[in-house]
Formats: structure tokens, C-alpha cells, sequence
């Protein structure tokens, strides 16, 4: 989602859609154009911790960094002090690789003050109610009120489908792969055609047919930058509705779908979504993709190479405890990290 902002206000405005949900006690780097990641982090409020922050954001920047790269430093926290020594440490460290801070920016919710240059003023309902409504306009759905809720809105009722899962292991026993694979294609396919909630009995038959690395692969590479809406929904209604013992290949592909299509926070919520006892190897490529901030785009060049990776990997990855999982946002190739010393 690209917006064009003119003011501090407007650009305060923009970023709950930017991230997906809004952000409380944050740092936000936002660029200001096209290469460098977008990233929201814990604020910081010690000198260790400013350190521990840029220490896990100076490979991403550095890397992504090029001549003439420019950013914009938002500080979200009713403190203003710290927000005042966070931001100007960053745009230090960020200044050695490059990347000039255009903007430090700090806002309690209701004034805003721009440190570069003394700027003070005041957010205002009408040019939230302005941004809100160019957002719609691109199809973008509404951010979150909080990361909280973004991460709630995965969890549902997980019951009906618990009760069909042992019918559907034994039909699964007596059908060849090949059969299940094929109908689950098929079944991928009607949705992409009508966007349709799976029933329980397709929905159990679908979770357990990702057990199969194989058809979980055909599903996956039905996926493209294009699609990635339809697979958003899908995976994310097989999540909410998943038991334990077969939600890691869905918020996985669901993780995956939300990278592919620019929305950071909802990969990490998904990410967390992976049982905590059951670590699966896709969710660290989707991890390492957002770690890493490596652009959506960067995925066809690799994508063999990777399915190869996740398919052969043991079974590596276990999530972080809620709470201590980044928030990733935006279009922009992503990064994020976690609260400094948690």
C-alpha cells in the first residue's frame, strides 16, 4: 500500500495502516521510498537497550541500504525523553551505513513533536478520518486497534474440527496421497473461484492432507504475489479453526501468504500461532524471510531452492512465547525485533 503523506500529521495517521494494527510504546522506521525495510520496535529506554536495537537492525539497513536512502524515525510513547535519545541514537547508527534520518518524529496520541527541527503541532481526527478513507480506497482492509487483537482475530473455535480429525485420518489411511493431493488442489482451487468457508469436514480433510509434505508443497506453490489474498483467507480460517496437532502447516502457510502480500505483523501472528512442541521447518523460512527483511519479490528467484530447504529440513523452528514476537510491517521488504532484554 503506497499513501502520500505532506504533513507530520498525515504521516502519524498512516502509520496503523502501514503496520496493520495500532502501535502503542513503539519505534517506527518508515522510508521514504521503495528498498529499506519498514520496522516497528519496542521502544527502547536504556543505553543497553538502544545498543541491543540497533545491533539487530544493522545487518537488514546495512544491507538494503543505497546512496541517496532516506527515513523517517517515529516515536509512539507518552516519554518523550526517550523517545528523543532512541530516535537521535538511530539515526546515528543509521547515518554510519548511510541512510539519512529526514524526519524524527514523536507523538503521545494527541501532539507531535518533530525533533529535527523544533516542529510542534497537533493530530487531528479529520486527517485520521482523510487517511482512513484513502486506505479504503485501495482495498486495504482497517488496522487493528492493537497487536493484540490482530493476533486474537487468529484464534477461534477449534472444537468441530478436533471431533471430525480421527474420521479423517482413517479416510486419509485408506486413499492414496496422490488422491488426497489431487483433492485438495481441487479444493483450493473452488476457493480461489468462490471464496467460500471450507465446512468442518472439508477443513479437517484439508489440515490433515497438509501432514503430507508433498501435497502441503503443491499448495504452496499455487501461491504467487498475485493470489496472495485468496491464501490469506484460506490459511487463516484453517488456522482459527485448527487444533494443535495440525495448525503448524496452515499458520505457516498462512505466515508465508502474509509475507508474500507485504503484511509483516499478520506473517509474525501467524508464526506465533506454530505450537510451541510441534517446530516446523517452513515457519523458519517465513522467519528467517522476515528476520532477514528479504523482499517479497526475492521469492521467485529463490524459490526452489527453498521449498527444496523446507522440505528436507528436521524440524527446527520454535516460536517464541506470545509477547516476545516482532511486528513486521508494509510493502516494503520487513524487519523487526523484539523487546531489548526480554
Amino acid at each position: 500500500m503506497d499513501l502520500v503523506v505532506q504533513s507530520p500529521d498525515e504521516l502519524l495517521a498512516a502509520v496503523p495502516h502501514v503496520l496493520g494494527f495500532k502501535p502503542e510504546e513503539s519505534i517506527v522506521l518508515v522510508p521514504f521510498r521503495p528498498g529499506l525495510p519498514i520496522t516497528r520496535v519496542d521502544l527502547p529506554r536504556t543505553a543497553a537497550d538502544r545498543e541491543e536495537v540497533w545491533d539487530a537492525l544493522s545487518g537488514p539497513y546495512g544491507r538494503h541500504a543505497r546512496p541517496g536512502a532516506r527515513l523517517a524515525i517515529i516515536c509512539i510513547t507518552e516519554d518523550r525523553r526517550s523517545a528523543e535519545l532512541a530516535s537521535q541514537h538511530l539515526s546515528n547508527r543509521l547515518q554510519d551505513v548511510g541512510i539519512t534520518t529526514h524526519i524524527r518524529l514523536w507523538s503521545d496520541g494527541e501532539r507531535w513533536r518533530e525533533f529535527n527541527t523544533g516542529q510542534t503541532g497537533l493530530q487531528t481526527p479529520s486527517t485520521a478520518e482523510r487517511i482512513a478513507a484513502a486506505t479504503v480506497l485501495t482495498g486495504a482492509a482497517q488496522p487493528a486497534a492493537s497487536r493484540e487483537s490482530l493476533a486474537a482475530s487468529m484464534v477461534g473455535d477449534r472444537e468441530p474440527i478436533a471431533q471430525l480429525l480421527p474420521a479423517a485420518r482413517a479416510a486419509a489411511a485408506d486413499s492414496p496421497p496422490a488422491l488426497e493431493r489431487d483433492w485438495a488442489l481441487d479444493r483450493l482451487e473452488q476457493f480461489h473461484a468462490d471464496g467460500n468457508r471450507l465446512s468442518d469436514v472439508d477443513g479437517a480433510r484439508m489440515l490433515v492432507a497438509l501432514e503430507t509434505i508433498s501435497t502441503r508443497d503443491a499448495l504452496w506453490e499455487d501461491m504467487s504475489r498475485e493470489n496472495s489474498t485468496f491464501h490469506m483467507a484460506i490459511w487463516t480460517d484453517l488456522t482459527r479453526r485448527g487444533p494443535d496437532e495440525v495448525r503448524a502447516a496452515p499458520a505457516s502457510m498462512l505466515g508465508f501468504a502474509s509475507w508474500l502480500h507485504g503484511d509483516g505483523a499478520k506473517a509474525w501472528c501467524a508464526l506465533d500461532q506454530v505450537p510451541a512442541d510441534r517446530p516446523y521447518s517452513m515457519a523458519a523460512i517465513v522467519a528467517s524471510a522476515l528476520q532477514n527483511g528479504i523482499h517479497p519479490r526475492e521469492w521467485e528467484r529463490y524459490q526452489t531452492q527453498m521449498r527444496d530447504i523446507a522440505a528436507d529440513l528436521d524440524e527446527s523452528f520454535v516460536p517464541k512465547p506470545p509477547g516476545q514476537q516482532r511486528d513486521i510491517p508494509g510493502t516494503q521488504p520487513v524487519t523487526d525485533r523484539p523487546t531489548p532484554g526480554r
